[in-house]
């Protein structure tokens, strides 16, 4: 088999977080993935001014001496680079839309959703809409703007509409509790979701991979909650602040969760979902989904987070060890079913 030639595709023109965020996890990535007699890996990094580099490595020395390039420099150079596939590390709305959108037009294939479908599953109104048309259960919600006055009842869960990790969410009991629960959603969004609150039974993930054309339903991870002290994750059970380090302390094993035994019944019902969402939303190559199952058992959809970092502590990586794939067979099945859409 010939060496595949990779570019990742790291950094964010949007703001620091996300440009360091996704930089981390990249390096977790390539340090996990590193198999130089199948993969020969390129870096091209996109810093806040907008200009290309493309380092050597993504240590912060390499970057600082790679050249900078303009859109038009960068197009010029991928194009020669002979490049069989790219993998998208990037975690801002343009990263996960109009640069995956470049690689269509230059035809070059990469592993990971198309552009249409990051756009819908980034906005969770329009995510749920999609899903609960296809028979998945989901929270009964309304979206607000600025100005608009909620008219569900409390307990309900208040989040910006096209934020991710758990920015901005608040729990409102009261609904002495809606202003400041709006102001600090609409910081973060121009819409906002208001939907009712899903007593605190379990909080699971849940991903599904394709190889050789077939969607498997991949074991599901839990996380901690409790009805008095977590009844809702948090931004910080995510990250620790500020974001530093490899994925390994930076991502959300800060709040570790744990894979649920197979035989658990409320896989398979997790599971039946998961493809009904995949499907109902165009999702290809993986998908990755949250649920709250109240205590009756009921899986209610809560959102969409269609990234695979490819490295041993992700979900969709653990998950999938967890059935027996591991991470070296799980990039590969990723690579191989880029490639034959070809």
């Amino acid at each position: 088999m010939p060496v595949l030639r990779i570019l990742h595709l790291v950094g964010s023109a949007y703001n620091d977080f996300y440009c360091q965020l996704s930089r981390n996890y990249a390096q977790s990535c390539l340090v996990a993935t590193a198999n130089p007699s199948l993969y020969d890996f390129l870096i091209a990094y996109i810093t806040l001014d907008g200009q290309w580099r493309f380092p050597s490595s993504l240590s912060p020395e390499d970057i600082a001496v790679a050249k900078p390039m303009s859109l038009s420099e960068a197009i010029h150079f991928i194009t020669a680079q002979n490049i069989d596939l790219m993998l998208p590390q990037m975690f801002c709305l343009p990263g996960m839309t109009d640069y995956r959108a470049l690689f269509d037009l230059l035809k070059i294939p990469y592993i990971g959703n198309t552009p249409d479908v990051m756009a819908i599953t980034a906005h969770k109104a329009r995510t749920k809409a999609i899903v609960a048309a296809a028979g998945v259960k989901v929270p009964s919600g309304e979206l607000l703007r600025q100005g608009d006055v909620p008219t569900i009842t409390p307990p309900v869960v208040i989040k910006p509409a096209n934020a991710d990790n758990s920015l901005g969410v608040s729990l409102v009991k009261e609904k002495s509790e809606y202003d400041a629960a709006l102001k600090k959603a609409f910081e973060f969004a121009d819409e906002v979701i208001v939907e009712t609150f899903i007593e605190a039974g379990r909080e699971v993930r849940c991903g599904a991979i394709v190889k050789d054309g077939e969607l498997i339903g991949l074991p599901l991870e839990e996380y901690q909650i409790d009805p008095q002290t977590r009844p809702i994750r948090s931004y910080t059970d995510k990250f620790k602040i500020p974001i530093e380090g490899d994925l390994a302390s930076t991502a959300k094993n800060y709040v570790p969760g744990w894979i649920v035994d197979i035989n658990d019944p409320i896989t398979q019902k997790v599971q039946q979902e998961v493809k009904k969402c995949h499907l109902a939303l165009g999702c290809r190559h993986y998908s990755l989904f949250d649920f709250r199952i109240d205590p009756q058992g009921q899986p209610w959809f809560l959102e969409a987070g269609l990234f695979c970092i490819f490295d041993h502590n992700a979900v969709i990586a653990c998950t999938a060890n967890a059935a027996g794939i591991p991470l070296n067979e799980l990039f590969m099945t990723a690579i191989n079913e880029a490639l034959s859409i070809t």
